[in-house]
């Protein structure tokens, strides 16, 4: 695992625009870090996101899933162009594609998601409708590590934002993506400087535990940079 002096080399998987991938980009340009993003792949050909990695000078490269017969060969090709990077790191990044427990396995401990749900709640798709149609008074977005279990691996933060009357799934949306774009880049930055790590299937920070339900965004300074309140 990466030290202060080694620098973390992460791998973004992405399958659509890349926002989030736009989100780590930024929060990586804008200071002086021991993380760099060494490449960008995407299940699809031709998406936004590969677009903004290379814009960035990052890296890119498609493993198209409609190349493969079965989830077992995707994944299996798939672990070998993330491999060809070195990668310390893994972050799944809108990644619309179910993942194979040997995958999961082979990347443990250095495989994270961001979900648009506050987790457990609304695993899966469409989160933001089936919160609408619940009638849930808050919703949000969940950083967790990755597990054989679909959105189901230890929680490392969450975010909320209230589901207001006039909500519709396109603003419920774009008010969950704001704060994906600032849990996501906390939780990368813990995971560079040591700080975040998978121990025993439990996800932990500066040595202890995290709760069950994750750490939660309003427990930080408005500054995401500084260390948690004591």
């Amino acid at each position: 695992m990466p030290g202060t002096q080694q620098t973390c080399r992460i791998v973004v998987l992405i399958s659509g625009s890349g926002t989030n991938l736009q989100a780590l980009i930024d929060e990586l340009a804008d200071k002086t870090t021991s993380g760099q993003i060494v490449a960008a792949i995407s299940n699809r050909p031709g998406v936004g996101g590969l677009e903004r990695a290379a814009r960035a000078g990052i890296a890119t490269a498609v493993v198209n899933h409609q190349d493969f017969s079965d989830r077992d060969s995707f994944d299996a090709a798939l672990i070998a162009c993330i491999d060809s990077y070195q990668p310390d790191l893994v972050v799944l990044a809108g990644f619309m594609r179910i993942l194979t427990p040997a995958f999961v396995t082979h990347f443990h401990g250095r495989l994270l998601n961001i979900h648009p749900s506050l987790l457990p709640k609304h695993k899966g798709l469409h989160t933001h409708q089936r919160a609408l149609e619940a009638g849930d008074s808050e919703h949000g977005t969940t950083v967790h590590f990755v597990t054989a279990e679909l959105d189901g691996g230890p929680v490392v933060i969450q975010a909320s934002i209230p589901v207001l009357s006039e909500d519709t799934v396109a603003s419920l949306a774009a008010r969950v993506q704001q704060q994906e774009h600032l849990i996501y880049p906390l939780a990368m930055n813990w995971f560079i400087q040591g700080r975040l790590r998978l121990v025993d299937n439990q996800a932990c920070l500066d040595g202890k535990p995290i709760p069950a339900g994750g750490l939660r965004l309003d427990d930080f300074e408005t500054d995401m940079r500084v260390q948690p309140d004591a």
